[in-house]
């Protein structure tokens, strides 16, 4: 089979969906391909790169469309693209099957299979087929960029000869894959980056970047985003109200707010509203991410950067991922490779529509001239974070009693092991020798004296495996020591590599240690 990549048609869209890199992956799996004049160039592919990679270069898009059994875009087809589908052809695409009916409708009437890349289920075995956390991730980086590119001051803080320049301090609305990408991008610029989300459980993630998390007094159950496929749910108003209230005291002093905040097939939540942007310093800017579902700033302008009348720059642009267009194409062609390894099991070049298998029944929107949009719940459930338990504190005579428990049970082990080793002893002593009794209760004796040598040895200076052997080792010395004076060569020789060996094992013991420690220290 083929598959055949055509040139995007929406205007300024630079990416592609397929890759020289990809290409080579994707003949691997048994099959040929195949892609239209000049689709790659804007993402800096030209058709001699894949030429190279064994790739068909076909003239125009219809010659393409009709050659490939396959087909790979980027963005939502038209209804013309679709009406060259028909029921032995596949689309991998964006397709939005939530807002475009009309397609859905046609793709069902020419019998096509239709996967589209945003419905990948947010599982961990497909992680590496989700296209949307790609691209989330590359505009989250972009955005930060843009910011930069608008702000007119350094992103860290500076003391020159020629005065102070103070950090800037970034504020990111919304914690997904294009917020912890714009955070990390931030943070690593030296700015101060504060962040927030409506899901409690990113607030580790957020501090672990060097963000501070922006918490609300306002207590309010909140859905785990496992149970919701990774996203956000929608808030009671009472929260609503509250989070714009913490917005409007952040206002005056954040520099730049990068909003990133969207619920599937829904419009944006306005979260940074006309009299937060006035309090905003001059200078400032706002690069909202949800432009194209109408914005979470009130006064974004959809692909277009304007100046407010006190100075904020804020930025609506949709192409992020397009302005990167060559990473953009590279990740975006490796989750179709995925994507398409996991519809070839037996890498003979044949599609294997498994309607079984979570992930493809998940992206798949139509199939078998059937709509499967929306798709059943995944077997395979993201895990939710659990609550945390609380441990009730316990009362003086609670904790009294539990001592008390505690010792009645010890006391009664040490017991029963002292009536259990004496019966042995006594046991053995009915039928051995006096001689051996002697050596054997010495021997006894020894190792009972060992143990409680060895494990009563504290961990303070060392790993706990380490103070065990230095303790077992010191042992080893102690007797080689007292076999030293004796008259025979052969125990003094024995003796002395005993000291020898066991000392290296000790002072081996504390470089090892030292070293150790070392690795945790900041200087």
């Amino acid at each position: 089979m083929k598959i055949g990549t055509p040139k995007e048609v929406i205007n300024g869209e630079a990416r592609v969906a397929m890759t020289p890199d990809s290409a080579r992956q994707l003949q691997k799996l048994g099959y040929d391909c195949a892609i239209e004049s000049g689709a790659g160039l804007q993402a800096g592919f030209s058709d001699a790169t894949y030429e190279e990679a064994g790739v068909e270069i076909i003239k125009t898009a219809a010659a393409l469309w009709k050659a490939s059994d396959i087909i790979a875009k980027v963005r939502q087809p038209n209804e013309a693209e679709l009406k060259r589908l028909n029921s032995t052809k596949t689309l991998i695409s964006f397709f939005n099957p939530g807002g475009n009916e009309e397609g859905l409708e046609l793709a069902k009437s020419k019998g096509a299979s239709v996967i589209a890349m945003e419905m990948v289920p947010r599982i961990s075995r497909a992680q590496k087929m989700d296209a949307l956390s790609s691209m989330a991730n590359i505009a989250g980086y972009r955005a930060v960029i843009e910011a930069g590119n608008n702000f007119g001051r350094f992103f860290t803080g500076q003391i020159t000869a020629a005065g102070k320049v103070p950090p800037a301090k970034v504020l990111v609305v919304g914690a997904g894959v294009a917020g912890l990408a714009a955070i990390g991008t931030s943070t690593s610029l030296g700015a101060i980056t504060l962040a927030f989300d409506v899901r409690p459980e990113v607030a580790e993630q957020v501090e672990s970047m060097g963000a501070e998390f922006v918490y609300l007094d306002f207590e309010e159950e909140q859905a785990d985003g496992a149970s919701s496929g990774g996203y956000a749910s929608v808030s009671s108003p009472e929260f609503r109200e509250a989070q714009l209230a913490k917005f409007r005291e952040l206002a005056p002093e954040v520099d730049i707010v990068i909003t990133t905040a969207l619920i599937p097939n829904r419009e944006a939540p306005e979260l940074w509203t006309e009299d937060m942007v006035a309090a905003m310093k001059p200078g400032s800017v706002i690069v909202d991410l949800a432009a194209e579902k109408g914005g979470n700033c009130k006064l974004t302008v959809m692909d277009e950067k304007i100046v407010t009348e006190n100075g904020v720059t804020i930025i609506g642009y949709t192409d992020f991922p397009s302005r990167m267009a060559a990473q953009a194409s590279t990740l975006y062609a490796t989750n179709i490779r995925h994507m398409m390894t996991d519809l070839t099991p037996e890498k003979d070049g044949q599609v294997n529509h498994n309607m079984e298998d979570d992930v493809i029944r998940g992206a798949t929107v139509t199939h078998a001239g059937e709509i499967t949009f929306p798709p059943p719940p995944p077997k395979v459930q993201a895990i939710a974070a659990k609550p945390k338990e609380v441990v009730p504190e316990l009362t003086p005579e609670e904790k009294r009693t539990q001592e008390v428990a505690a010792f009645k049970a010890q006391t009664k082990n040490q017991v029963t092991l002292l009536v259990v080793g004496g019966a042995l002893l006594l046991g053995v002593g009915l039928v051995a020798p006096v001689s051996f009794m002697q050596h054997f209760i010495v021997f006894v004796l020894s190792v009972f004296i060992g143990f409680q040598v060895i494990w009563g040895v504290a961990h303070s200076l060392h790993t706990p495996l380490m103070a065990v052997t230095n303790a077992i080792s010191s042992i080893i010395i102690l007797g080689a020591l007292m076999q030293i004076g004796s008259g025979s060569f052969l125990v003094i020789l024995l003796a002395a590599l005993s000291v020898f060996m066991a000392g290296i094992n000790i002072f081996g013991g504390f470089l090892v240690t030292r070293r150790m420690l070392a690795m945790f220290q900041k200087s």
